[in-house]
């Protein structure tokens, strides 16, 4: 099959099939024999002392195998944050332990200090309500400001204060920021809230614990992100299981978004009970579960100040955010609002002088963790918001002041004073594509026919840039993670023909069945339906480091090319025994080994089939079979960006915001799969926008958990969304990774939060509301209505 057919065309997924028809496997499918069922008591209060539990009761009920509190898991260890953070000072940051169930406090409404294992879902579920608790009611700290200035109150009362670092990015530009503002022509300041949000994924977690008495062998079926991720944390640290004993199997997943990336306390839980009982243990969360226990996204509050001369062009941009943490660390929760954040600040803008400090905050509410574009997002709606609100002041045109601050194509590779190198981009051109498809040029017409309906219009812009494939190792390292995050394929050609690819990225939404087989059909010269995907299964696959952070294509897929190079240099070798003939003079094109200068060839089925059958090969020379693992860690980041275009129209009499056209040009590298891509961005702009107008994750002043269902909790609906214009041909090819790809899955969750806002600003700015510079996102009718009224 010829190459052009495949890399850059969009066959269908093959996985839907199995989706759409109902023939998916999920965790809570998967019913294993004589298995039982775990249900949990959770703290009704945000902040409480354990006095005592009493489960007799609930030991007593029918059905009931077992009791568990967090008496029985104190010789344990916690769950580590996977990134050691210092502050500024140089300390290291603080890491209070996180429990497999609460013993002494519990921490948050949700959190777990019984579990009942029963034989069934039902009779697991009631004696869990049985079980009875003595919690003293403490003082809850759901505010940032009120946890970081009272640390007679703390979370944790084993760590000195509810701040769990003071963390400054660089620390060598502070003083020369400082000198650069109090210099500027012009300061622009901007206070923020990125709002909390709640990562509904269409699975609610689930895990299955099975021990086998016989083997000491543990299989944990779980819906994760990063299977090998949780048997590590698990075994180094949690549980203590050999890595050898341990098995993590992750099968279809509906649906992550980040919050199945981390290891939690449930997964850990049902192997224990099942080494104590003997027998399987399963526990499905409920969505109620989902809402209390899923790791939160998001939670910044924000102060911005960018400074410009009197034409627009930046001097410095200076930003004091303080980010909740919740209860716990979770296992990104410390790289999200410092790493990945703070180090895109300078944005695509050659912006000389930056500074960044985090505070990252303990609070009695559920642990924030990484969500779709996790850090990137804060930055991104950060540094466009005060962009925009600069441009209003200074008089100049939003596009214009941002193309006056591009870097341009001729300073590639640029270093920005966040410590990022980025290799290539355009940003120009992708403007322009932006302002093509969006018709901005029209907009002044659309305008006028919205004001005839009583609608008040506006036009919002926003660049983002963001790094993805959260790599390389060693940067990473210096950075405070404390994982690899390289990851590995092996590629097993069968005596066939066929290919079996084993891959560290695990697929949640990602269509990996479909792309990685385009890669390697493109390489092999083989038809993609006779390879075969397999992911998920600690057991089966190469130490891998899962999916997220749009890292699949540019580092999986990269080692998927690696080792598909190593198969192909084997076959080679082959193919010249075969045709007598060195392996140099070997060409190998379409599926077909070739003699260079001579008609003689033969076909990838025939290397295949000798590769087993190598009755005459030479030993010392060639191997029997052909099957070869490579392990890929990047040189770098990747760096997609892109250029956002919302229009709004407000209905002034009640504050809805409709979004009536979005338009999205990306530079995402070389692309796969189009439709693939352009479905991620739909994706991305969906929740990017639900973020702007709608979710909002809301405690009140005693941690009680407000928007905990979805009659509470506003997910955007179909028709909520416009159809998007999406356009990916403003490319530059990432130059350090043999694809030449850069990312796809988060860039629509990341351009779109300030899109939206903008053009909401924008249109009340056309109405006369000189006032509203800002309306905190979620922009609900509510708040635009009062913004509108009350300028």
């Amino acid at each position: 099959m010829p190459k052009d057919t495949i890399v850059g065309t969009s066959p269908k997924r093959r996985e839907d099939r199995r989706f759409t028809t109902g023939k998916g496997r999920y965790t809570d499918d998967i019913v294993l024999k004589n298995q039982t069922y775990a249900a949990f008591a959770r703290s009704e209060v945000a902040h409480g002392r354990i006095r005592g539990i009493d489960t007799a009761a609930a030991e007593a009920m029918p059905g009931v195998l077992a009791v568990f509190t967090g008496e029985d898991f104190t010789e344990v260890g916690g769950n580590p944050a996977g990134w050691l953070i210092h502050s500024r000072d140089g300390t290291p940051m603080t890491e209070p332990k996180r429990p497999v169930l609460a013993h002494g406090k519990v921490r948050h409404v949700g959190d777990a200090y019984a579990a009942v294992i029963a034989e069934t879902p039902e009779q697991a579920r009631d004696a869990a309500e049985a079980i009875e608790a003595d919690i003293e009611e403490l003082p809850a700290i759901v505010k940032m400001a009120d946890a970081v200035a009272n640390a007679d109150n703390r979370v944790h009362d084993e760590v000195a204060s509810n701040v769990c670092f003071d963390w400054g990015w660089v620390e060598d530009n502070r003083t020369a920021v400082d000198e650069a503002i109090r210099g500027a022509p012009h300061v622009t300041t901007l206070e923020l809230v990125n709002n909390r949000l709640s990562p509904n994924p269409m699975e609610p977690r689930c895990s299955i614990g099975d021990f086998d008495s016989g083997t000491g062998d543990y299989t944990l079926y779980t819906t994760s992100q990063n299977p090998h991720l949780t048997r590590l944390l698990i075994s180094a640290f949690v549980m203590g299981i050999p890595e050898t004993k341990l098995r993590v199997v992750a099968p279809d997943v509906g649906g992550g978004f980040g919050s199945k990336i981390y290891h939690y306390g449930e997964e850990a839980l049902v192997l224990a009970a099942s080494r104590k009982l003997g027998r399987p243990v399963k526990w499905t969360s409920t969505r109620s579960e989902a809402f209390l226990t899923d790791a939160h996204g998001r939670d910044h509050v924000t102060k911005i100040e960018l400074a410009t001369d009197l034409e627009g062009n930046f001097i410095a941009v200076r930003t004091e955010t303080m980010a909740n943490l919740g209860a716990y660390l979770s296992n990104f929760a410390t790289a999200t609002p410092t790493f990945l954040h703070g180090t895109l600040m300078a944005g695509t803008y050659t912006v000389p002088n930056v500074y960044v400090n985090v505070k990252g905050v303990f609070t009695n509410t559920a642990p924030v963790d990484a969500y779709r574009g996790a850090g990137r997002p804060e930055a991104t709606f950060s540094l466009e918001r005060v962009i925009d609100k600069c441009a209003r002041e200074l008089g100049l045109d939003p596009i214009a002041i941002r193309r006056k601050n591009y870097i341009q194509p001729d300073q590639f590779p640029y270093t920005t004073p966040v410590a990022l190198e980025y290799d290539t981009g355009n940003y120009d051109a992708v403007m322009d594509r932006l302002e093509e498809i969006a018709d901005v040029a029209g907009f002044e017409g659309r305008l006028k026919e919205s004001e005839a309906r009583g609608k008040l219009r506006g036009l919002g812009i926003a660049s983002y840039i963001e790094a993805c494939g959260i790599a390389p190792s060693n940067l990473v390292g210096v950075l405070g993670g404390r994982v690899g995050l390289y990851d590995a394929a092996t590629v097993r050609v069968n005596p066939t023909g066929g290919v079996q690819v084993m891959v560290g990225a695990h697929s949640h939404g990602q269509g990996h069945e479909t792309t990685f087989p385009q890669i390697v059909a493109d390489r092999l010269g083989i038809d993609p339906d006779t390879i075969e995907i397999v992911h998920g299964d600690t057991a089966r696959i190469p130490f891998g480091m899962g999916t997220y952070g749009s890292r699949s294509l540019a580092v999986c897929g990269s080692a998927v090319v690696r080792a598909t190079e190593k198969v192909i240099t084997k076959a080679k070798k082959i193919a010249a025994h075969i045709m007598e003939a060195g392996d140099a003079e070997i060409d190998f094109e379409d599926g077909v080994f070739a003699v260079r200068g001579t008609n003689k060839n033969v076909p990838w089925g025939d290397v295949a089939l000798k590769a087993y059958i190598p009755h005459d090969f030479p030993i010392d020379m060639i191997e029997p079979g052909l099957e070869e693992t490579a392990f890929y860690d990047p040189a770098n980041f990747t760096y997609p960006a892109g250029a956002y275009a919302c229009e709004v129209e407000v209905d002034p009499q009640t504050g809805k915001v409709e979004v009536v056209s979005f338009a999205a040009a990306d530079d995402f590298g070389n692309v796969i799969n189009p439709q693939i891509v352009e479905g991620q961005v739909h994706g991305g702009l969906a929740q990017g926008i639900g973020q702007a107008l709608l979710e909002h994750a809301v405690y009140d002043e005693n941690g009680q958990f407000l928007s905990a269902s979805y009659m509470d909790y506003t997910m955007p609906r179909a028709d909520d969304v416009p159809m998007y214009k999406v356009d990916h041909s403003a490319l530059t090819a990432c130059t350090h990774n043999p694809l030449g790809v850069k990312g796809c899955g988060e860039a629509g969750a990341i351009g779109s939060p300030p899109a939206v806002v903008n053009a909401v600003i924008d249109a009340l700015q056309r109405a006369g509301r000189s006032g509203v510079t800002h309306i905190d996102m979620p922009l609900t009718p509510a708040r635009v209505w009062s913004a509108l009224h009350e300028s």
